[in-house]
């Protein structure tokens, strides 16, 4: 089901100029698997709406597609790749954008990912760090990477993927996960706090149950939906959308266009928010 507002089709919605003239940085910009992840859509959104678009996946590959679907639809973009959690590699992306554009608007954080550790008895410290490291550690060193760069050029807006377990617990452990996305949301305030005055916001999507590649990607050669305890990606896919109280799951655009809410000048006086895209989810409480 092709997510809607008011009629239009977001996966082909007209730009409107929201970002024009900016420069976005996404890390993340890349999908695990065919289809529309939260990171590709969100460049393409960017993109759409005028910016100049950064586009960064660890696998370069991923980066480049989401650069030739923007350049297609006659976009400017770029492709880099790296790993988020080394400090070299966020200074050599970081490094890369300011010398094709001059500064960077936008900073867009969707890296991020469990892992093994989803309650104490199983959670492993080589775990617990990877996963903080995935969805912690990246977003501290591109923020503060990116964060001097926007304070020379007069501002600019950070938007961090979060999630909705970060705030509750959906019936089924997500210990690390969830500890992690927490933490990234505190960070998030932090940074707003210290950039205000300086006109950098920094802000947090929330998604709630979204139909990525993510959710059917293998882990460790066993499919996602049967690490669920599901017998396949349909019965799975099944489940989380009854859990929505909309009757489905969102999309990458659904994200995105939040994303760019956040992104855009008509949140110039929103910081340190949390914005939840679930469909309803966390309006709900277990019950019989």
């Amino acid at each position: 089901m092709k997510p809607k507002q008011n009629g239009l089709d977001l996966e082909h919605a007209p730009g409107r100029g929201k970002l024009a003239g900016k420069v976005v940085l996404v890390i993340g910009g890349g999908s695990i698997g065919a289809g529309w992840g939260n990171g590709k859509a969100a460049a393409v959104v960017y993109a759409r709406e005028g910016a100049r678009v950064a586009v960064v996946d660890w696998r370069e590959a991923a980066a480049l597609e989401t650069v030739d679907i923007i350049r297609a639809a006659n976009g400017e973009a770029i492709a880099l790749s790296g790993d988020m959690v080394s400090e070299t590699d966020v200074a050599r992306v970081v490094a890369s954008v300011i010398e094709a554009w001059g500064c960077i608007d936008v900073l867009h954080n969707n890296v991020g990912g469990s892992g093994t550790g989803k309650s104490l008895a199983n959670i492993t410290l080589e775990d617990w760090n990877q996963t903080f490291a995935r969805n912690l550690t990246s977003a501290m060193l591109t923020c503060r990477a990116v964060f001097p760069h926007m304070e020379r050029s007069g501002g600019g807006s950070i938007v961090n993927i979060s999630s909705v377990s970060s705030i509750r617990h959906l019936g089924t452990p997500t210990a690390v996960y969830s500890a992690a996305k927490g933490a990234l949301n505190e960070l998030t305030k932090n940074i707003a706090v210290e950039g205000a005055r300086k006109q950098i916001r920094a802000n947090c999507v929330l998604p709630g149950y979204i139909d990525t590649p993510f959710i059917r990607r293998d882990i460790g050669g066993v499919p996602s939906y049967r690490r669920k305890g599901f017998d396949s990606a349909e019965v799975y896919a099944a489940a989380r959308n009854e859990i929505v109280p909309m009757g489905r799951m969102g999309t990458g655009w659904d994200v995105a266009y939040a994303a760019l809410f956040f992104a855009s000048d008509e949140s110039a006086y929103v910081t340190g928010q949390m914005l939840v895209v679930d469909g309803g989810v966390t309006s709900t409480c277990p019950g019989v």
